[in-house]
């Protein structure tokens, strides 16, 4: 009977279309996925994939042994990961996704609770400001907010995204506040560009009555990061609208004050993403119900929501 590693290699390497790729998935080397494929040939009998320099292809045995194997193979995966979950033993390396600036306000902290109960488990948390591909890369996870849902991923809510806009008191000291999102334009704009279109966006506001302005301060200063954003706005430059999650820490110290607090754009959800649920191991198991149990503990939920004030 044909090892584990020996069939996940193949189903890997024929689903995402090389070695190397299908290395990062599993986490091991492209010499070892390699090893295991022609291992699996050699006892099959039979060729299951034509190699060439630039692609991976499937053969015609390879397409038919694919067909019968996926289905029974991803059961397989799923009854060892319950049967792991179940012995409270989940182990392996945990490669998470997560932009510097909330994973290290809201998620690091969360990681001793998180070690001291899953010891067998070693993170590996890339901090980032990107969308990871989550399959093609290698990664168990990713926390973030604005990710496409790409086939094979899915994705748990965490919390809103909401915008809201900030200024030091020092700036606002001697300038009458805005009444309302059109108000903003008079006041100096700290803005991002997205590194993904590059483009500075601007916002539609709307407050709890569902009512909607668009508004927003005048281009004067244009950054690439929402922790460049706030520093800039605690200097007193000008006006903001940052995520509430990474304006927080200087709202409570008092560093930043809110602007129309019964504003906010609405900019989706913050999630947490990982690989469709049939193929889902223990440790990646584990540490979604970790991060969501924390979230609905600490009510991170309400206090990201910009509608709340």
């Amino acid at each position: 009977m044909e090892t584990l590693a020996n069939l996940e290699s193949f189903v890997r390497s024929a689903e995402l279309g090389s070695f190397s790729a299908a290395a990062r998935r599993l986490s091991v080397t492209p010499a070892a996925v390699s090893r295991n494929v022609a291992t699996l040939e050699t006892r099959l009998g039979v060729r299951l994939f034509q190699r060439s320099t630039r692609k991976l292809t499937l053969t015609e045995a390879g397409e038919r042994f694919l067909f019968a194997i996926r289905g029974n193979l991803e059961s397989l995966q799923e009854a060892i990961a319950d049967v792991s979950a179940d012995r409270g033993e989940p182990s392996g390396i945990l490669k998470v996704s997560m932009s510097p600036t909330f994973g290290l306000t809201y998620i690091l902290p969360l990681l001793p609770g998180f070690v001291a109960r899953y010891p067998q488990i070693r993170p590996e948390w890339i901090f980032e400001n990107r969308q990871v591909d989550l399959i093609a890369e290698g990664y168990d996870a990713a926390i973030g907010g604005g990710f496409e849902l790409t086939p094979g991923v899915v994705a748990r809510t965490l919390a809103p995204a909401h915008l809201i806009a900030v200024a030091s008191p020092s700036y606002m000291h001697d300038r009458t506040p805005p009444a309302d999102p059109a108000g903003l334009s008079a006041f100096d704009g700290i803005v991002m560009r997205s590194m993904r279109t590059g483009r500075i966006r601007h916002w539609q506001m709307r407050n709890a009555a569902g009512e909607e302005i668009a508004g927003g301060p005048r281009e004067k200063i244009v950054l690439n990061d929402p922790a460049a954003m706030c520093r800039a706005a605690v200097l007193g430059l000008g006006v903001a609208l940052i995520a509430k999650p990474d304006a927080l820490p200087c709202l409570e110290s008092g560093e930043l004050v809110r602007l129309i607090p019964q504003w906010y754009a609405d900019a989706g959800l913050i999630s947490l993403y990982y690989p469709s649920r049939s193929l889902l191991p223990a440790k990646t198991r584990v540490f979604v119900n970790f991060i969501t149990e924390e979230f609905r503990a600490q009510k991170l939920s309400a206090r990201f929501a910009g509608s709340l004030g």
